[in-house]
C-alpha cells in the first residue's frame, strides 16, 4: 500500500466515525452537504477524494475542525493505524484560546481519542463547555486550573481526573505551559 492511499483510508475512516459519533446517517449528512447518499458513501469506503470545499463543507456539517480533515501526515502502511510518530501527529482546533492540541490515537475509529493538549500561560476557556462524554486526563507537566461542575481543583504533575459529562472549564494562570494527556469517549473532533 503506497502513502497516497494509506492517508485516504484514515480519511475516509475518521468521517465515518465522526458521522457516528454525531448520531447521524448516511442520509442524515448527505442531505446536510445537498450531496448524494452514494457520493458520501464512496467518500467513506476512500472510494472517492474529496475536495477542499467538500471537505470544509462536512467539517462543519459534523462540527469537526477542518484542521482534523486535512492534517493526515503520510505514514508507512506497516504503521498505519497502529503507531503515530510525534512528528506525524495531526492538530486539532485553531488554538485560539491558547490550547494546542494533538490527535495521539492513530485514526477515530475507536470507541475513545487520545490527545496531548498543551495550555499555554495565561491561557483559559471563558464559558463552561458540556459535552455528552466521559473523559479523564492526565496532567504530565505544569500546573492547570480545572473546575468541573462547582469543583474547583489545581492538578500539579501527576494528577489525573474524570468528567462524565458535567459543565468544566480550565485555566493556566501559571508563567509555564501545563500538558496533558486526555482521553475522550466518545470521539468528539
Amino acid at each position: 500500500m503506497d502513502q497516497q492511499s494509506t492517508k485516504s483510508q484514515s480519511l475516509g475512516a475518521d468521517l465515518r466515525a465522526l458521522r457516528r459519533a454525531r448520531g447521524l446517517t448516511l442520509t442524515d449528512l448527505a442531505l446536510r452537504l445537498d450531496r448524494s447518499v452514494g457520493w458520501l458513501s464512496q467518500v467513506e469506503r476512500d472510494l472517492s477524494e474529496p475536495s477542499i470545499t467538500d471537505l470544509r463543507q462536512i467539517g462543519a456539517a459534523l462540527g469537526a475542525p477542518v484542521s482534523m480533515l486535512f492534517g493526515h501526515a503520510p505514514i508507512p502502511s506497516e504503521e498505519a493505524g497502529l503507531v503515530v510518530r510525534r512528528d506525524a501527529r495531526r492538530r486539532l482546533g485553531s488554538g485560539a484560546a491558547g490550547l494546542v492540541e494533538e490527535l495521539l490515537s492513530p485514526d477515530l475509529t475507536d470507541d475513545f481519542e487520545m490527545l496531548h493538549s498543551t495550555f499555554l500561560p495565561g491561557s483559559e476557556i471563558a464559558e463552561p463547555v458540556t459535552r455528552p462524554t466521559q473523559e479523564v486526563g492526565y496532567l504530565v507537566t505544569g500546573r492547570l486550573d480545572l473546575e468541573i461542575g462547582a469543583r474547583r481543583f489545581t492538578l500539579d504533575p501527576g494528577d489525573s481526573f474524570r468528567i462524565r459529562g458535567e459543565p468544566f472549564r480550565w485555566a493556566n494562570p501559571y508563567d509555564d505551559p501545563a500538558v496533558a494527556i486526555w482521553v475522550i469517549a466518545p470521539p468528539v473532533y
